[in-house]
């Protein structure tokens, strides 16, 4: 089995999660639910979801605050052999919050304060060593952090020869542009990313289908537009839909992680694309039965029994 480098680029977060029987109404206070903190960020659960699913070696290209928070982020990515030495560390800005509420379906509502995230930069990429790319398969890249920063990072990483994917969440209309999405192997949108970028109702897989067609139609080489329970739709120059396994969701807060670090890690193994993306349905399905996000995410032996339920 190959084995190749991963870059993710993306964001690192601390998650304050409160879970309750059902999501507040705007104005309105609920009472009874249960908190607990924990690592979070789209970057950093990426790559600890490429990491868990067997990568050798993951690289976080991101930025957290000199502050507790930042330091307690990083020391838990270490411990998970993420690789930090392109993770910046920013003076006077604190790092990143995710406040999330969980109701009993699992469904969730996040608002982020960014704080350090937000100072992620095209120079920082820039300043990256060409060796890091071209021992690299696969650069994940993901829209919290800044949009200029990650389009300087596709640029670079298409340059070098690397399979990009971009997650575009939370989803941002400048990414939605042939000048952006040529450099873009690999789309990752859910259905309410998919709507947003190409400005049509995303409910049905037939939509999710009609919007994976506009978004090769803007550069992009293979569209995957996720869908939850009803798993995804793969379209490039074919169309093939992947159900999802059937379980009882806890927490989704980190199945789109789940499913985008363990893509990034099959395709640097070498996996065609549908294998891939077996893989990737597999483990954002044994994610959502488990609170929490990076506590969530699953290891190889339990993504590869999942697997081997899976029809494709």
């Amino acid at each position: 089995m190959p084995q190749a480098a991963i870059l993710v680029l993306g964001s690192i977060n601390t998650d304050l999660v409160v879970r309750g029987t059902r999501l507040p109404a705007p104005g309105e206070t609920i009472m009874g639910g249960t908190f607990f903190r924990a690592a979070g960020g789209k970057g950093a659960n990426q790559a600890v979801a490429a990491a868990r699913a067997g990568a050798v070696s993951v690289s976080l290209i991101a930025a957290v605050g000199d502050d507790d928070l930042g330091r307690e982020s990083l020391a838990g990515l270490h411990t998970e052999g993420i690789g930090c030495d392109l993770v910046k560390r920013i003076q006077g800005e604190p790092s990143g919050v995710a406040l999330i509420m969980v109701d009993q379906t699992g469904q969730n509502c996040i608002s982020v304060a960014s704080g350090a995230n937000l100072h992620l930069t095209p120079a920082d990429i820039d300043a990256i060593d060409e060796p890091r790319f071209e021992q690299s398969a696969v650069l994940l890249a993901c829209l919290e952090a800044p949009v200029h920063t990650v389009i300087r990072g596709l640029q670079r990483a298409r340059q070098m020869g690397l399979t990009t994917i971009l997650n575009p969440a939370p989803a941002d209309l400048q990414i939605a542009s042939p000048d952006v999405l040529k450099y873009v192997d690999i789309i990752t949108p859910n259905e309410t990313e998919a709507a947003l970028l190409t400005g049509q109702a995303v409910q049905e897989p037939a939509q999710a289908i009609a919007a994976g067609k506009r978004l090769i139609q803007l550069g992009c080489r293979h569209a995957i537009v996720t869908m939850g329970a009803r798993g995804c739709v793969v379209v490039d120059d074919q169309v093939r839909q992947v159900a999802a396994l059937p379980v009882r969701a806890v927490d989704t807060t980190a199945a789109g992680d789940a499913f985008n670090g363990t893509l990034a890690l099959a395709l640097a193994e070498g996996k065609d694309l549908m294998s891939s993306v077996g893989w990737a349905v597999s483990a954002a399905a044994i994610s959502v039965t488990r609170p929490g996000a990076q506590p969530s995410l699953p290891r190889r032996d339990e993504i590869d029994r999942a697997f081997r339920r899976l029809e494709i």
